[in-house]
C-alpha cells in the first residue's frame, strides 16, 4: 500500500483545525489531488472552501484511509459518521490525543487496522515530530502509508508500544508549550535587566529557535553544545550555575505531571 493507492481510493479526514488543515496543505503540496479526499468539518473555513477537496458530501465506500483529527472530546458526535468504514479495508489513522487505540477498535469493530499518532504544533510550519503505534491488525504497508501521510508535517517516529504514548505526550505533545514558556521567561528576565519589551522578546525568541535549529541540523549533543559555548568562569558558565541545579529536577516533575495526566485520560 502506498500514496498512489490513496490516489485510487481516497482518503476520509474527518476535522480540519488546525492539525487536520497543518495534514491537508502538506499533502496537497506533495501532490496528492484534492479530488480525492474528503473532508467531514461542520465549520469549514474560506480557505478550505477554496481548496477543491469534497467537502462534506457522500464517503467512498473502502477509502484507503479515514484519519480522525478532532478533539477527544468530541469523538463521540464525530466517529458515528464514519464507523461503518470499519472492518478492514480502511487503515483508521488517529490524531486524536489521549485516545487509545481499544476506543477505536470497540468503535470500528473487529479486524480495523488502527494507526495512533502523536503530532505536535511545530507541524503548522512543517517542523513537527509525531510518533506512531499500530495494533496488530495493521500491516506493514499500512504503517509505511500512515508514516508517509504524517510526514507532510515533519518527521514520523515509530514507538515499539501504546504504552510509550504517555511519555511521547509529555515529551513532543506537551512540549512546546515548555519552551515557548521558556521564551516567556527569558523575555522578562531580559526586562528585569533593562531591556524594552519588544527588545527583550525578540532577543527570546530568537535564541530559543536559533538554538533548537542548531541542535536539530547539526546532530551534536546538546551536552557538548552547551560546553561548546560555555567558556570558564564566563557569564555563561555563571547562568549555567544557577540554571543546572534546578532546571533537570524541574522539567522531569514537569514530565511526569504531563504523562501521568495523560495515563489519566487514557483511562476515561
Amino acid at each position: 500500500m502506498a500514496m498512489d493507492d490513496v490516489a485510487a481510493r481516497g482518503l476520509v479526514l474527518l476535522g480540519c483545525g488546525k492539525m487536520g488543515s497543518a495534514l491537508l496543505k502538506g499533502w496537497l503540496a506533495g501532490g496528492l489531488p484534492p479530488g480525492v479526499i474528503h473532508v467531514i468539518e461542520p465549520r469549514p473555513s474560506d480557505w478550505l472552501r477554496g481548496t477543491g477537496v469534497a467537502l462534506n458530501g457522500p464517503l467512498p465506500d473502502a477509502p484507503a484511509v479515514a484519519l480522525v483529527a478532532v478533539k477527544p472530546q468530541m469523538m463521540g458526535e464525530a466517529l458515528p459518521a464514519m464507523t461503518a468504514l470499519g472492518g478492514g479495508r480502511t487503515l483508521v489513522l488517529s490524531i486524536a490525543a489521549g485516545t487509545p487505540l481499544s476506543a477505536f477498535e470497540a468503535a470500528f469493530g473487529a479486524g480495523t487496522p488502527v494507526v495512533r499518532a502523536m503530532p505536535n504544533t511545530p507541524a503548522a510550519i512543517g517542523r513537527g515530530i509525531t510518533a506512531i503505534v499500530g495494533n496488530s491488525e495493521t500491516t506493514k504497508p499500512q504503517m509505511a502509508l500512515a508514516e508517509s501521510l504524517l510526514a507532510a508535517v515533519g518527521e514520523v517516529v515509530r514507538l515499539e508500544a501504546e504504552s510509550q504514548m504517555d511519555a511521547v505526550t509529555a515529551v513532543s505533545g506537551s512540549g512546546p508549550a515548555y519552551v515557548f514558556h521558556l521564551i516567556e521567561a527569558l523575555a522578562t528576565a531580559a526586562e528585569t535587566e533593562g531591556l524594552s519589551p519588544d527588545l527583550a522578546l525578540r532577543l527570546a525568541r530568537a535564541t530559543v529557535g536559533g538554538a533548537g535549529a542548531l541542535a536539530q541540523e547539526t546532530g551534536t549533543d546538546p551536552a557538548q553544545l552547551r560546553r561548546d559555548v560555555t567558556s570558564p568562569n564566563g557569564t555563561t558558565q555563571a547562568g549555567l550555575e544557577v540554571l543546572m541545579a534546578e532546571l533537570p529536577d524541574l522539567v522531569r516533575r514537569t514530565v511526569r505531571a504531563a504523562a501521568a495526566r495523560s495515563e489519566e485520560l487514557g483511562r476515561a
